[in-house]
């Protein structure tokens, strides 16, 4: 498989916003943990030919309990490793990050950087008008996705609501236990309270809950991956930018803030294969980083 991984080698180039070798360059893709998975595999479906540079930030996860100032700073170190290693764009494969850090995130570098929630409002609007968010306590309490759904369709109607077990309960492979299933119970009785006709995951590793979800709820309810749409306008926005890639990808890299063997032995049932994972520390990327923050 060609998006198989494999630790890189040698120097990347760096990415310079033109010609062959910016087309070459890779995209980053980023998360707390194995959520972000969800978005790569949309990236290899929709984007089959493109070189991914996928993060987990493990060490620090779940992001879904911490403050914005802390995701802010999160995502800022990421961006900050991750630029020299000649990426082309970012995703942020991540509610939390996108609802809390993208805005201002976005105006610190200079590339194109794309976020879950917009994409995801608008799918939920092609859906439906009664629309239920499953978030981490952290997106929900932002209001990202009721801000921006109503901005686009102010009559329609938004409820959310935080669901902080579900993060741990899917990195530590509990998927299938009973008592998963009573959260997920009680996570959506107050949604289907309301009768929504639409769901919006609100957090990447949600989908890895969809046999639970879809159990629980009125088959009638549309259910909204908002990876498939964030990825649909990187697809848009690559080729505005003429960047691209034609040629057959390079190996995925994967790269994680916590235990390698961990996340690959976690992986590998999502991804199909044992990545090979390697471990960055953060902090000393960006103190030995020419352009980050003091």
């Amino acid at each position: 498989m060609l998006h198989q991984s494999t630790a890189s080698a040698g120097s990347p180039p760096r990415f310079t916003g033109k010609g062959k070798e910016s087309q070459r360059a890779r995209i980053g893709v980023f998360d707390s943990g194995l959520g972000g998975l969800t978005v790569l595999t949309e990236v290899y479906r929709q984007m089959p030919n493109e070189s991914i540079l996928y993060f987990g930030d493990t060490a620090r996860l779940p992001y879904g309990s911490r403050s914005p100032e802390e995701i802010i700073q999160f995502v800022r170190e990421i961006l900050h490793w991750m630029e020299p290693q000649g990426i082309k764009m970012a995703i942020v494969a991540c509610n939390t990050s996108s609802a809390l850090a993208l805005e201002t995130i976005q105006s610190e570098f200079d590339l194109p950087i794309l976020g879950l929630i917009h994409p995801g409002a608008r799918a939920a609007l092609n859906k439906g008008r009664r629309i239920g968010v499953i978030a981490t306590p952290a997106t929900a309490a932002s209001n990202a996705y009721r801000r921006a759904i109503q901005e686009i369709d102010p009559e329609a109607r938004v409820w959310q609501v935080g669901c902080p077990e579900f993060v741990p309960l899917i990195e530590s492979n509990r998927i299938h236990e009973p008592y998963t299933r009573e959260v997920a119970r009680e996570y959506l009785a107050p949604l289907m309270q309301q009768q929504i006709d639409t769901l919006v995951y609100g957090c990447t590793h949600y989908p890895f809950l969809a046999p639970v979800i879809q159990k629980i709820l009125p088959r009638s309810v549309e259910l909204v991956d908002p990876a498939v749409y964030v990825v649909a306008a990187a697809v848009r926005e690559l080729e505005l930018l003429g960047l691209t890639e034609t040629r057959s990808p390079l190996p995925t890299r994967f790269c994680v803030s916590g235990c390698p063997e961990e996340f690959a032995q976690r992986a590998k049932q999502w991804l199909g294969f044992t990545p090979q994972v390697e471990k960055v520390n953060l902090n000393q990327a960006v103190q030995s980083s020419p352009v980050a923050n003091p």
